[in-house]
């Protein structure tokens, strides 16, 4: 049979189902492929081989017995490393999380163990998910599967990773400001924000409560929407969890119907600031859209030149909340503790040695903004930023089915590139942002490598709060089409890591 590791995960279950390859031959596969390439990539913070095995042969032995298995049974997953997972180490890519085992797992990984998915392990992020570029993990920088000089975007860049270099056809991330998305963009892979309150939060190690959504990564839209269909759906145990019933995204994802659809290019995000290549391959896919009976308009959202300043606001403030509960007294990193120091000093030396620079500086601008006598002026101000970035939305969406935009102002960027200047990484999620201060659903998928350095350029597709279908459906028809102009799956033109030693970047060049 072919490669097993280069299968689309719907063509995986089928195989399995089929009896072509068992669920334990694909887990085999892929951590086969893991021991290959992620010396490399550094995709993984750990590979659980033995939980992976016995995973498959349990969907073995169930399917030997005639049991009905759910869609995605046999598959492999990674998950990144900020979702809790019974008896594997979760980190958040924090040292001061090194070494928690949780004694129980987030709805998101409870729900893919019941329907047969196999996880192959934790995946790199940036600490706490606070990154674009997967480079402020304390384990060390995940690289591009494209270029291993790039960064694979952040902050779950170790899930996009793994993903387009073949080490797992599926993969969960978490979206704050664009985490999913923005790694998807520059991995050429696929990736999906849900609408907020669509995939429960109960596991999920929290960094801003209001905006933190998990959601699927994968190679393909329709792999997408089997992986969202998985782990969607309402939760009890999650306050913020919606009770309705969950858009049919697969189905939308093989409609391969716009005709009629309503499609607006945002205004303001474009322009001044965004690469060449990226402008170009996008303006390409409108036209592409509009080729294949969709309806594009233009639409104004003037407000979202001001998401960017209110969500460095916003976040920081929730971070410097959820993240004190990380005080050395119930688990995790514990240091000083010499029984001649007071508790508050265990909490003051453990926080020093186990929080990295980056989470310390959105840590102390969150308790400074959240302080007395500036709570006003700053969180309170751009909480009313939000609520017109929420009205951008609405008037847009009453012009237009979904919102398309580039998903990221440039191409993936060599890594210690924007290390030491924040205020330029922060740029990288200046188009995503919007959608997580809204709540709405968003998609990024591949629609091309830029000319000036070979790398992949994502679209992104926004559409309203529980119309998540509507990503799937645009976005299926976009990448069918592209698929029959270049002959296959974008994805396929990443290097093989086994042999290849010359980037896309440099074979532009």
């Amino acid at each position: 049979m072919a490669d097993l590791t280069r299968l689309t995960a719907a063509e995986t279950a089928a195989a399995v189902a089929a009896g072509e390859a068992s669920a334990l031959d694909v887990a085999e596969a892929h951590l086969d492929r893991i021991a290959a390439v992620d010396s490399g990539v550094h995709a993984f913070l750990h590979v659980d081989a033995e939980g992976a095995r016995a995973a498959a042969r349990r969907v073995d032995a169930r399917r030997g017995a005639g049991e009905r298995l759910g869609p995605l049974a046999g598959v492999p997953v990674a998950l990144k490393d900020v979702l809790a997972t019974e008896g594997v180490p979760t980190t958040c890519g924090s040292r001061i999380l090194e070494g928690w085992r949780p004694p129980y797992d987030a709805t998101v990984v409870a729900r893919l163990r019941e329907a047969g998915v196999v996880a192959l392990g934790k995946t790199n992020m940036d600490e706490f998910a606070m990154g674009s570029s997967t480079e402020h993990s304390a384990f060390g920088p995940t690289h591009n599967p494209w270029d291993l000089d790039r960064i694979p975007g952040g902050s779950g860049g170790g899930s996009a990773a793994a993903v387009a270099a073949f080490e797992t056809p599926l993969a969960v991330g978490t979206d704050t400001g664009g985490s999913i998305r923005q790694p998807a963009a520059v991995t050429g892979t696929v990736g999906v924000k849900p609408t907020y309150g669509g995939v429960s939060r109960y596991g999920l190690v929290a960094l801003a409560s209001s905006l933190d959504q998990a959601g699927p990564c994968a190679r393909t839209v329709l792999d997408a929407a089997l992986l969202h269909a998985t782990i969607a759906g309402h939760d009890p145990r999650d306050s913020t969890s919606i009770d309705s019933p969950v858009p049919d995204v697969v189905a939308a994802a093989r409609q391969q119907d716009i005709t009629g659809m309503r499609v607006g290019v945002v205004r303001q995000l474009g322009g001044e600031g965004y690469q060449a290549g990226v402008e170009q391959r996008f303006r390409e896919a409108v036209d592409l859209l509009s080729s294949l009976g969709a309806e594009v308009v233009e639409v104004d959202c003037p407000h979202f030149e001001y998401a960017l300043p209110a969500y460095y606001l916003i976040l920081p403030s929730e971070c410097s909340s959820n993240l004190a509960r990380f005080d050395a007294m119930r688990y995790g990193l514990r240091v000083g503790d010499d029984g001649t120091g007071s508790a508050e000093d265990v909490m003051s030396i453990t926080r020093e040695a186990g929080f990295g620079a980056e989470a310390k500086r959105r840590i102390m601008l969150g308790t400074y903004a959240l302080s007395s006598g500036y709570y006003d002026a700053y969180y309170g101000q751009a909480q009313k930023v939000r609520t017109l970035v929420v009205r951008d939305f609405d008037a847009a969406f009453a012009q237009a089915d979904v919102l398309v935009s580039p998903t990221t102002p440039t191409t993936a960027f060599r890594i210690g590139e924007r290390v030491d200047d924040p205020m330029s990484m922060y740029l990288a999620d200046l188009c995503t942002i919007p959608s997580n201060l809204a709540g709405n659903a968003s998609m990024s998928l591949p629609v091309g490598l830029a000319p000036e350095d070979g790398l992949p350029v994502g679209l992104q597709v926004m559409a309203p709060p529980m119309h998540d279908d509507r990503l799937y459906r645009l976005g299926g028809v976009l990448e069918a089409a592209l698929t029959d102009r270049w002959g296959h799956l974008l994805i396929d033109e990443a290097p093989d890591l086994t042999t290849t030693t010359t980037t896309p970047a440099e074979a532009a060049q």
